[in-house]
């Protein structure tokens, strides 16, 4: 309750909606075209030694280990193929951690493994003894009573919760039992206009479907009970110990999740807000307390953040995204924030059909047992996506024989009913085409320019890539 008095409520958003490219931009403060993690496995070059040799030693934490005299602590999830043999397993120990107790691989709640500064440490199915969310609370505790008094820290606790498989604590396994996912105007509603993907989800759904993922949901919030735990048990052992109005406290996610949207049962990768949209919450010094911000802050944004907190220039990095922490202090207005910001997912899809699913083909992936797949090869885009005084706007493009368009007033049409891409003004389609092949080409300061509806900002046509490849993706 204290921490929920207090923060600073932000428009939070993902460059990626998976784990993996999801956390690395996280890490790096750069789009996924510019650390090249597309997608959750190692040969996306998740945790790859590709990864550990070229993006680890910029990532924020190996700054401020290096050049702010922090000290750094991490425990949980780092990205879903940490610990794999085939890039240096548990006793690679990625730079900028001066105390790690990550995960190997992905999302546990019982009998998993942690590399505990390189060394391998199991735990078992005791409750007491095992259960991962907890566990990370009490290495939390451990390290603010140990850590040195006189440097600043620095501790990103990333807990699987609520990840699938759902494990609750067993205190919390009878918890909402009346709860339903969110019946929103888009929920199990055919998504006539939009990509193939999503049109051949199959409209009612099933009731075995609707159950699933009724369920889902209430094991989600179980599992956020733990987490609700563990957050009150740092925050108070800050305040304890006389740190917690020194210390800046960050609550945020890796990626949103749907649940019965457009008659997708559920899982992450899609386009629209319920997938691309988390919780960001922040309370600190000079923060006011019970704010809202309107402004559009995206997960490429805390790594710089973070660097600014402790005094670093993030001019002196790579990093795509810029710091957040004049809005938090109330120094910038809307009229000085970026306007727009680049979301891009390289979809997955397996080379051989589904025996289960003969009929689809090749080339999807994550499917249930009616043949309703949440992946494909061809589900890769690339969105613009517009908060301006003037506009509230989302434009994609998709990698497919279609080359797809998908066009969304959000001010007008919340749960992303109406596709306009057939209606809207041509002009305006040209400006987001535009504006969107130069976000996926952008690096550094680049991408952080004023957008297509900022007054700062003047679109010259002559800058099209191509004006065939305009004509071509505004079919």
């Amino acid at each position: 309750d204290r921490f929920n008095r207090t923060p600073d409520k932000l428009k939070g958003f993902v460059a990626s909606p998976l784990c993996c490219p999801s956390r690395a931009s996280i890490l790096t403060g750069k789009y996924p075209h510019n650390h090249h993690v597309i997608n959750n496995t190692l040969e996306g070059n998740c945790s790859s030694v590709a990864w550990q040799k070229t993006q680890e030693p910029k990532t924020f934490p190996a700054l401020l280990q290096a050049y702010a005299g922090y000290q750094t602590f991490f425990a949980g999830k780092y990205l879903n193929q940490y610990g794999n043999p085939d890039a240096g397993g548990v006793e690679h120990v990625p730079l900028g951690w001066d105390y790690w107790v990550g995960l190997d691989r992905n999302s546990k709640y019982y009998n998993y493994s942690l590399s505990v500064n390189g060394k391998l440490r199991r735990h078992g199915g005791n409750y007491s003894q095992d259960y991962l969310t907890d566990v990370l609370a009490n290495m939390s505790l451990d390290f603010l009573q140990y850590k040195s008094n006189y440097r600043p820290f620095f501790m990103m606790v990333s807990t699987p919760a609520p990840h699938a498989p759902w494990t609750p604590a067993p205190q919390y396994q009878d918890r909402f039992k009346d709860i339903k996912a969110p019946r929103d105007p888009n929920f199990n509603v055919h998504g006539k206009d939009k990509h193939w993907l999503i049109r051949q989800a199959k409209t009612p759904m099933t009731n075995s479907s609707i159950h699933f993922l009724d369920d889902t949901f209430r094991k989600r919030w179980r599992t956020l009970l733990s987490v609700d735990d563990l957050v009150e048990k740092i925050v108070n052992r800050l305040e304890v110990r006389g740190e917690l109005e020194n210390t800046y406290v960050i609550f945020t996610s890796d990626n949103g999740y749907h649940t019965g949207q457009f008659s997708l049962p559920l899982d992450k990768r899609q386009l629209y807000e319920f997938d691309i949209r988390v919780p960001l919450l922040v309370r600190g010094p000079n923060i006011k307390p019970n704010q809202t911000c309107g402004l559009a802050v995206q997960n490429v944004d805390l790594g710089p953040t973070i660097l600014d907190i402790a005094g670093y220039n993030v001019n002196k990095t790579s990093m795509d995204g810029m710091s957040f922490l004049p809005v938090l202090d109330g120094s910038v207005n809307s009229s000085m924030w970026r306007t727009d910001f680049l979301v891009e997912y390289e979809g997955e899809g397996s080379n051989v059909s589904d025996p289960a699913c003969p009929l689809l083909g090749p080339g999807v992936s994550e499917c249930f047992p009616d043949c309703v797949c949440e992946d494909s090869f061809n589900n890769t885009y690339a969105c613009v996506r517009t908060i301006a005084p003037s506009a509230n706007l989302q434009y994609c493009e998709f990698d497919d024989n279609e080359v797809f368009v998908e066009v969304y007033n959000i001010t007008a049409d919340r749960y992303q009913l109406s596709n306009l891409a057939k209606t809207i003004d041509q002009e305006v389609l040209e400006k987001m085409n535009h504006r969107l092949m130069m976000l996926q080409s952008c690096s550094g300061q680049a991408c952080r320019t004023p957008g297509v509806y900022d007054t700062r900002y003047r679109f010259d046509p002559s800058l099209m890539f191509s004006s065939n490849r305009l004509r071509h993706h505004l079919k």
